[in-house]
């Protein structure tokens, strides 16, 4: 007789636990069972914190959890998901779909009913879910239907939909200072059965940046460099076991430097500019979020004072898709040094809210925002019945290839948008509008 399908089953899963609790990487297998073991963040679960009432007390509601990695975030979830009396689901962001969170909801729904159970679902980098995703979750969160507990290292306000946020508790965590690290590292250390240097230690506690699992993960590998030998670890092995790691920031670290990188080359220093370029990039930014940035800062903030400067950016944005990293940051760093050294002008944004503010005002129906009748389209059988067309002047019948007409509807005509600046070339586009128009004879 065959065995049992969920004898199987359980049998398995007892071996992969099993095997687990040796071959998982060290921060798993350090994670602490309950909030007295935890290191750090005692603002939200130390004795009496809000964050671990709600967990010991197994209170319903939804909350997020927001910090860096490595922080703690998801060892208040494995405490959860450990002591509630509800239902616990976990959905990773990064595979789940709209389908997977309507059947979780729907299971929800029937464990509610049948066994008056609640149901915990976790989520882990929310964030990464797009706004469908996440508003198919708001009716079950308004309900009560599930407790939604999420964790994200995005800045809620830049990744989450407002509806969603605004059903949810937010905890902020931070980065683990280095007095809190070198207690885990001590700890994964007298785990692992061995001793290190205290400049081993410091370099250690730097490269991990806050970041307990990274200072965790170094730690394991510089110690694996040590065997077969005797487990002492060295600043040496920590900087093999390092190598060219980085931290990696937060969305609202992204939109900073991003920013920064920005007004750099805005204010014409190209080594500023040439050090944010290094830092993103270093930090594993996509080159084409750079690339992007440069092209609307060619039009927003170097414009006509030096036409080129677009053609330059665009050529690098495609020089990135065509070679790629690492060579592309050639192309990035060149367009970036020929931005922040060119005449700036900031005409060709002005002129177009200009404009915009125009077409709000005055509307695109009535005889204000109307197309004048010799602007319209007369391509067509009886369009000239219609008085389309009549009256237009073509410019390059004239003399220079310009004549003065009227361009717009009435509630716009006679308004300056565009008044070019002294700078670069726009001063040449200043003599030109000046004089055009002297000989408009027919030719």
């Amino acid at each position: 007789m065959a065995p049992d399908r969920k004898v199987q089953q359980s049998i398995f899963d007892q071996q992969a636990g099993e095997s687990l609790a040796t071959l998982a990487p060290l921060a798993d297998r350090m994670r602490p069972a309950g909030f007295d073991d935890m290191v750090g963040q005692q603002h939200l679960v130390g004795p009496g914190a809000p964050l671990r009432k709600l967990v010991e007390l197994d209170l319903t509601g939804s909350f997020l959890l927001w910090g860096p990695p490595g922080c703690g975030k998801t060892t208040v979830v494995s405490i959860l998901s450990s002591t509630t009396r509800r239902a616990y689901l976990s959905l990773p962001a990064t595979s789940a779909g709209v389908k997977d969170v309507r059947e979780a909801i729907d299971g929800a729904r029937e464990r509610l009913g049948y066994n008056s159970q609640g149901t915990v679902l976790f989520i882990d980098e929310i964030h990464r879910f797009s706004s469908t995703q996440q508003d198919s979750l708001l009716h079950a969160v308004e309900r009560g239907l599930i407790s939604l507990v999420a964790a994200t290292t995005e800045n809620p306000y830049f990744s989450i939909v407002p509806p969603l946020l605004s059903r949810m508790t937010l905890f902020r965590f931070h980065a683990l200072g280095e007095d809190d690290l070198a207690v885990l590292v001590r700890r994964g250390m007298e785990r692992l059965g061995g001793s290190c240097d205290d400049g081993a230690l410091r370099l250690l506690l730097s490269v991990a940046n806050g970041d307990a699992r990274a200072a965790l993960g170094v730690l394991e590998v510089a110690v694996s460099l040590c065997l077969p030998g005797p487990v002492h670890v060295t600043e040496a092995l920590v900087h093999e076991a390092a190598g060219a790691r980085y931290a990696h920031g937060g969305r609202d670290s992204h939109y900073d430097e991003a920013s920064a990188f920005i007004k750099s080359i805005r204010g014409s220093d190209p080594d500023a500019g040439l050090f944010w370029l290094a830092r993103m990039l270093e930090r594993g930014e996509d080159p084409r979020f750079v690339a992007r940035r440069l092209v609307i800062l060619a039009s927003e903030d170097v414009g006509l004072a030096d036409p080129r400067a677009l053609g330059v950016a665009v050529s690098a944005a495609h020089a990135v898709d065509l070679v790629g990293l690492p060579e592309a940051q050639l192309n990035l760093a060149e367009a970036v040094i020929y931005l922040a050294t060119a005449p700036k002008s900031n005409r060709v944004t002005t002129a177009l809210a200009k404009a915009a503010a125009d077409v709000r005002s005055i509307g695109s129906a009535g005889e204000q925002g109307e197309v004048p009748a010799h602007l319209r389209d007369a391509n067509y059988k009886g369009a000239a019945k219609l008085g389309h067309g009549k009256g237009y002047l073509y410019p390059h019948n004239f003399e220079g290839g310009f004549i003065e007409q009227g361009y717009r509807p009435p509630g716009a005509e006679g308004h300056v948008y565009y008044e070019p600046s002294g700078y670069g070339e726009e001063h040449e586009i200043a003599d030109r509008m000046r004089h055009r128009g002297d000989d408009p004879s027919p030719i």
